[in-house]
C-alpha cells in the first residue's frame, strides 16, 4: 500500500472557526498567514473506517469462547494464546500491505500465585503491539489500547465460555481497525497499536506497558484507552448511538504537595494532562464529526471502576477511557444464561458495528491530530495578578513545520476552551490585553502548517514582575 506523507502542507490568508457545541471556540487571529484550524484530509480517514471489518473481527473474537487470563494458551482455536497469536498475525498481515511499516512484537510479563487475590495460579501476561514509528518524532508516542482478555461472572474462570464480544472485542477490534486506516499514511510522531492482557484480574498488561515506558524513557503523547464502544443499549433504558463517555483524571495522581499548594492558589483542578488530551478528543470529535456527542466525564473512570488507562495516569502519563455511554450490566461479566426471562452475556449480537465503527472513527481522528501535530509547548508561565492584562509565556517549539501558537483561555466554570488567539513562531510570550486573571484559565497549544494542534499545556509557573 502506498503511504500519503500526513504532513503539513498549506497556509491560508485567513480563518474564522466555529466549533459546533455549548461552548463554540472563536480564534481571534492577530496575523494574516494564520493557519486553517481545519485539516480535510481527516475526513477521508473518517470515511475509510469500515463497520463490516470491525464486526468480521468481533466475531472473530468471540469466536475464541474465552479469552480469561487463566484459559487455555496452547490451542489454535480456544483461549486467550489463540486470541493473541491471531491479534499478532493480523498487525503482521497489516504491515505486510505498507511495506512493513509496523514493528510488531509481545510485552510479557510473569504473574506469581498469590501476588494479588486474583492471582489464582502462575500465569504469564501477554501484550501485542504495532508500532508505526514517527518519521520526525520517533521516540514520541500516542497509543490506542484495547483488552484482549474477557471474563464470565467469576473473573478467574478460565473454562466458561466468556465471548466479551463488547467486553472488550469492540474495543480490540477498533484498535486493528485504526492500523488498517492509518497504516497508509506517515507522521511525524510515532503511533502505537496495542492489545493489553490481564486487564480483568488486576490491569496487569497496563502496569507493565507502563513499566516498560517509563523504564525506557517514552515520551508518551497520550494514551487513548477503548473498553467497551459497541453497546447502544443501557440497562437504564435508553438507546443511544450518538454520545459517548470520556473518562479523564481532572488532576494528576502524581502531582507533588508544591503542585498541589500552588494549584489551590492558581487553579487547574480541572485541568491536569489527562483532561486535557480528552478536551482534544472533544474538540477533534465536535469539528469532524459533529453528529457525535462527546461527553466529558471528570473521573478517572466509572464509579469505584478501573481500566487500562489508569496503571499509565499511574505512572504519569496522561490517559483517558472512552467508551459508551449507556452500560448494560447484564451483558457485562455474567454466565451466558437466561434468568427470570432476562438474557445475560456478552454476545455479539449486543455489539452495534455502526457505533462501534464511529467510535473507533474518533480515535483515529485523534491519533492522526495528535501525531502530525507539532510537540505541545513546554515550561508554560502565566503572570498578571492585580493588572488589567494577562501574559503568557513558554519555552519554543522547535519544529520545521510550526505556524505558530494558540493562547486558549475559557471562563473557569466552562468545560472547554471557548476562545484562543494565534501569534506567530516567534513568539514566545504574549500579553492578552484587557483579559483579567481572575476570571479565566488559560493554556498555550502549538499548531503545524496544516492547522493540527498539539494538546494544550496548562501553566505551571508565575511569572514575576
Amino acid at each position: 500500500m502506498p503511504h500519503t506523507r500526513f504532513i503539513p502542507g498549506f497556509l491560508v490568508t485567513s480563518v474564522l472557526v466555529l466549533l459546533a457545541g455549548a461552548h463554540p471556540i472563536v480564534a481571534q487571529q492577530n496575523r494574516v498567514d494564520a493557519p486553517a484550524l481545519l485539516d480535510a484530509r481527516m475526513y477521508a480517514l473518517v470515511d475509510a473506517v469500515r463497520a463490516d471489518r470491525i464486526m468480521d473481527d468481533v466475531r472473530t473474537l468471540a469466536g475464541f469462547g474465552t479469552r480469561n487470563t487463566f484459559s487455555d494458551t496452547l490451542s489454535s482455536t480456544r483461549g486467550i494464546g489463540a486470541a493473541r497469536r491471531w491479534i499478532e498475525a493480523e498487525f503482521r498481515r497489516i504491515s505486510a500491505s505498507c511495506g512493513l511499516c509496523l514493528e510488531v512484537s509481545t510485552q510479557r510479563m510473569f504473574v506469581e500465585e498469590g501476588s494479588s487475590s486474583r492471582a489464582i495460579r502462575d500465569v504469564e501476561v501477554v501484550n501485542v503491539l504495532a508500532i508505526q514509528r514517527g518519521t520526525r518524532y520517533p521516540d514520541s508516542y500516542v497509543i490506542m489500547a484495547g483488552d484482549i482478555d474477557s471474563r464470565a461472572s467469576d473473573a478467574t474462570d478460565g473454562t466458561t465460555d466468556a465471548p466479551g464480544a463488547n467486553d472488550n472485542a469492540s474495543g480490540m477490534a477498533g484498535v486493528i481497525e485504526a492500523a488498517r486506516v492509518l497504516s497508509g499514511h506517515e507522521f511525524p510522531s510515532s503511533i502505537v497499536y496495542v492489545g493489553l492482557s490481564g486487564e480483568e484480574q488486576g490491569l496487569w498488561g497496563g502496569a507493565h506497558m507502563a513499566g516498560v515506558a517509563r523504564e525506557e524513557g517514552w515520551n508518551i503523547v497520550g494514551v487513548v484507552n477503548n473498553d467497551m464502544i459497541g453497546n447502544i443499549e443501557g440497562i437504564d433504558g435508553v438507546i443511544d448511538n450518538r454520545s459517548f463517555r470520556i473518562f479523564s483524571e481532572p488532576t494528576p495522581v502524581t502531582e507533588t504537595e508544591q503542585e498541589r499548594r500552588r494549584r489551590r492558589f492558581e487553579g487547574g483542578e480541572v485541568d491536569g494532562v489527562s483532561l486535557q488530551l480528552a478536551r482534544y478528543v472533544h474538540r477533534m470529535t465536535q469539528l469532524y464529526m459533529p453528529e457525535m456527542n462527546p461527553v466529558l466525564v471528570y473521573r478517572l473512570d466509572r464509579f469505584g471502576r478501573g481500566g487500562h488507562h489508569r496503571p499509565f495516569n499511574d505512572a504519569g502519563y496522561p490517559g483517558i477511557r472512552i467508551m459508551e455511554t449507556h452500560e448494560n450490566y447484564t451483558r457485562q461479566h455474567q454466565d451466558i444464561r437466561v434468568e427470570d426471562g432476562i438474557a445475560y452475556g456478552d454476545v455479539v449480537e449486543g455489539v452495534n458495528a455502526d457505533y462501534a465503527a464511529r467510535l473507533t472513527a474518533v480515535n483515529i481522528l485523534t491519533l492522526a491530530g495528535l501525531a502530525a501535530a507539532p510537540p505541545a509547548p513546554d515550561q508554560v508561565r502565566i503572570g498578571g495578578a492585580v493588572q488589567p492584562s494577562t501574559t503568557l509565556q513558554w519555552d519554543p517549539v522547535d519544529d520545521p513545520n510550526l505556524a505558530g501558537y494558540l493562547i486558549y483561555w475559557r471562563d473557569t466554570t466552562a468545560p472547554q476552551w471557548q476562545h484562543m488567539r494565534f501569534v506567530g513562531p516567534d513568539v514566545t510570550s504574549h500579553t492578552l490585553k484587557g483579559i483579567v486573571i481572575d476570571n479565566f484559565l488559560f493554556g498555550v497549544a502549538s499548531v503545524g502548517t496544516d492547522g493540527n494542534q498539539s494538546v494544550v499545556t496548562f501553566p505551571s509557573g508565575r511569572l514575576r514582575r
